[in-house]
């Protein structure tokens, strides 16, 4: 009842997240425990070699994800939400979306899934001294106006697809630094884009005559805890079309799936880190200290308080197991048998358990789409065995499972070798560690360092972004966020460690030496079919 009367009074939060595959809306109570949630399956199409969602998509998902939030909140409570104290939306990091000065976009959504921008990237990082990979808003950027690309002269304003989204509920151009620094290199001292790369990049493209500036077409950057604005009409109706929602909620700052894992995960101090992983995996780690060097495997990015951290993202995580997965499922059908998704998924990654460590010889690469970190423009999966292999069911599993994390390996060996970068732990999160058990064992022993998910691990970054939410209403403004998520959240909630095992550890190792000879096969694969 305590609930009911919470939702009924608007004394709620609502975090809506836009994932490469899945829109998801989580509402919390006061308490930050969710107690509705709603989705919306979607998918990126790939459009004269860009991968895109249209506006349409984008406006239809956020309507559908909102929906399926409100009959979610019927069905459980018999009320339908009318106000709302609080809402925060989030959405896949970097990407491109300009538009002129009217609000018209300019060219089609570019997102983080693409590698046409190596040239751009490149260059900026030598001019900058700081790696900005292919997938930042600053190389899609930079790699339009090096092509010549007529719509740049007329950019008023770009933005990420977070950005847009809040843009559109509330009419302000803005961005979470986390975010933020995902389209353009952030200063750590002034938690504001960097100067010094600011004039840097005008000086790159005084000569072609824009009748704009750099740092006036970026969003304006909101710290994690402040106002971004309220809900307008405008807004609650694209919202919620029925009209039942009224204007008015605050909206927190946008931020990125980065920065709402590291909330969802409660890792935004230093020597914490987390790992979230579904078509994509990321590793981010809060850093003590800057790197020795540049490193094109690893981002610079920032907490949603500015802080700082290193990241290691890989563009190829879940996509290529699902679909296995998804074949298995549909041989069940065949038959007549008609086994519930959760399940299948749950079978077989336990089957993973009982296979060979080093998976018997068997090699997958779930190269779906091009790789930064290991250099490749596209993807082609493979499943690599010799004669002697091991095939079955629980060693391809395993395979599987392993190529998920095998370039995160590959740039996490950087950041934790290279670097001496410490860790005291990682909490993992998203679609990967949903089963229980398997991926957490897997990623432990892969990387080395002890891995905790929390029972909040499968709600992902949709709760995180309502925690932002509710973290712009909190009561005492001076409570900064470390000790609002410490103290007010996740002293509420259990997590489990799993500790590396040295068995599988060692398998691994091994596996990885066949996942690296096997990047030269991926080329040739790229290059001939």
């Amino acid at each position: 009842m305590d609930i009911v009367k919470q939702i009924e009074s608007g004394r709620v939060s609502v975090g809506i997240e836009f994932g490469s595959t899945r829109i998801k809306a989580v509402m919390v109570d006061e308490n930050f425990s969710p107690v509705a949630s709603g989705t919306h399956d979607w998918q990126n199409r790939l459009e004269n070699g860009i991968w895109t969602y249209t506006q349409e998509d984008i406006t239809l998902g956020l309507q559908d994800a909102y929906k399926s939030l409100a009959d979610n909140v019927r069905e459980k409570y018999g009320i339908q939400i009318t106000s709302i104290a609080s809402i925060g939306i989030s959405a896949m990091m970097h990407g491109y979306l300009p538009f002129d000065s009217e609000g018209k976009l300019l060219a089609g959504f570019r997102t983080w899934r693409n590698t046409m921008t190596e040239e751009a990237a490149k260059a900026l990082t030598e001019a900058f001294g700081f790696n900005i990979p292919q997938r930042w808003s600053i190389a899609h950027l930079y790699q339009a106006i090096l092509s010549g690309e007529a719509h740049v002269p007329h950019i008023s304003f770009f933005t990420t697809l977070a950005g847009y989204v809040h843009w559109q509920l509330t009419g302000e151009k803005v961005l979470g630094i986390g975010d933020a620094s995902g389209m353009f290199p952030i200063d750590p001292e002034t938690k504001d884009y960097d100067k010094s790369m600011l004039a840097k990049f005008s000086e790159l493209v005084k000569d072609k005559g824009f009748g704009w500036d750099i740092a006036d077409i970026l969003p304006k950057i909101v710290p994690a805890g402040e106002s971004a604005g309220t809900l307008t009409q405008e807004g609650a109706r694209l919202l919620d079309p029925t009209g039942t929602l009224k204007a008015g909620s605050v909206v927190c700052p946008p931020e990125g799936d980065a920065g709402t894992g590291m909330v969802a995960t409660n890792s935004i101090a230093p020597r914490t880190g987390n790992v979230s992983a579904g078509t994509s995996i990321f590793a981010m780690a809060v850093l003590e200290k800057n790197l020795s060097k540049v490193h094109e495997e690893i981002d610079i990015v920032t907490t949603p308080c500015g802080d700082p951290v290193a990241m290691v993202h890989c563009n190829n995580c879940t996509t290529d197991l699902d679909a296995w997965v998804r074949m298995f499922g549909s041989l069940l059908g065949t038959f007549g048998v008609d086994v519930p998704k959760s399940e299948i998924y749950d079978k077989l990654y336990s089957s993973a358990l009982s296979a060979p460590a080093d998976c018997g010889g068997l090699v997958s690469c779930n190269y779906f789409s091009g790789e930064h970190v290991t250099g490749f423009t596209k993807g082609r999966p493979m499943l690599i065995r010799t004669p002697e292999s091991q095939f079955d069911i629980s060693t391809l599993m395993r395979s599987l499972i392993y190529s998920c994390m095998g370039t995160l390996k590959i740039g996490m060996d950087i950041l934790l070798g290279e670097e001496k970068v410490e860790l005291d732990k990682l909490l993992a999160h998203g679609g990967l560690f949903k089963a229980p058990v398997v991926g957490q064992r897997f990623l432990a022993s892969a990387l080395n360092v002890p891995v905790a998910v929390m029972e909040s691990a499968g709600e992902g970054g949709a709760w995180g972004i309502a925690l932002l939410a509710a973290f712009a209403v909190r009561e005492d403004k001076s409570e900064g966020l470390a000790d609002f998520l410490d103290k007010k959240v996740f002293s509420k909630f259990a997590s489990s460690v799993m500790q590396p095992d040295k068995a599988d550890s060692e398998g691994f190792a091994k596996y990885m030496e066949g996942f690296k000879a096997g990047l030269k096969v991926q080329r040739t694969a790229v290059e001939v079919i």
